[in-house]
């Protein structure tokens, strides 16, 4: 454990699913991450400005070996999948071989140590999807924990809102009403995703649900709290809890506890 310098985490999802907000969150960052190919050399500074969520036209500049890095956290290293979706078998492929062996190389610094897997509730009308159905039963990780992430939840408002004026409601009560009903659509879609994530051969082992990762101030503590759960080896969790910068109270709090 000693031998580890930065905790690396494999994100995956769908395009446009919010990945690079999210981690300019965990690491206190309004700046986009610099980019290193597998062999430590920084990449041109014209694919730094390339949003890693960005659709068909800029797909595949990124690629799943690139190291993403946030000059305002250094210790944490993320890799990104890229738009992961159904019928890519190549990227299917490619992304297996990644894990298969970053989940288990002797090179200690070059072994990822969670996997964020997100689904946007901007799709909760296809929350699970055939690319998640075949990551879930094919893709064994081994000891390298999944982790789903709920994102851009609050996508659900707009269809809250509108299933309570459906049900006659006037729209100032509706509004009044709507942060409520968000909440009951966010459980029922987390409940109709566990069901069916939890049907697959290696599914998943926690969920987090992220709410208004689009504001600076943004709370991502629930995420790093749960990522160290379920990791299985303490030094591992000691690392990501001293290397998070979301939440001076978690690092407090695994101190008193552990």
């Amino acid at each position: 454990m000693k031998k580890i310098e930065r905790f690396r985490i494999l994100v995956m999802g769908r395009a446009n699913a919010g990945k690079t907000t999210i981690l300019q969150r965990v690491c206190s960052s309004t700046e986009n991450p610099e980019i290193f190919d597998g062999k430590g050399n920084k990449m041109p500074h014209r694919l730094v400005e390339i949003d890693i969520d960005a659709e068909c036209s800029q797909r595949g500049v990124h690629k799943i070996e690139h190291e993403l890095v946030f000059r305002s956290n250094l210790g944490l290293v993320f890799h990104d999948s890229g738009g992961f979706e159904a019928g890519s078998t190549r990227q299917f492929d490619e992304m297996s071989k990644f894990v298969v062996y970053h989940g288990a190389t002797t090179r200690v610094n070059e072994r990822i140590h969670a996997i964020w897997f997100c689904i946007p509730m901007t799709d909760y009308h296809r929350t699970v999807t055939a690319a998640e159905q075949k990551f879930f039963n094919e893709c064994d990780t081994g000891h390298v924990p999944v982790i789903v992430l709920l994102t851009k939840v609050d996508a659900l408002y707009l269809p809250a809102l509108r299933g309570l004026l459906d049900e006659g409601l006037a729209i100032a009560e509706a509004k009044e009403r709507a942060a409520e009903k968000q909440g009951e659509l966010l459980e029922k879609w987390l409940d109709h995703i566990k069901q069916e994530l939890g049907k697959c051969q290696f599914p998943p082992k926690g969920y987090v649900s992220l709410q208004k990762m689009h504001q600076e101030s943004a709370d991502c503590s629930a995420l790093m709290q749960c990522t160290a759960n379920v990791l299985n080896e303490e030094g591992l969790q000691r690392l990501l809890i001293s290397t998070q910068q979301s939440s001076i109270a978690l690092c407090v709090q695994y101190a008193v506890h552990k």
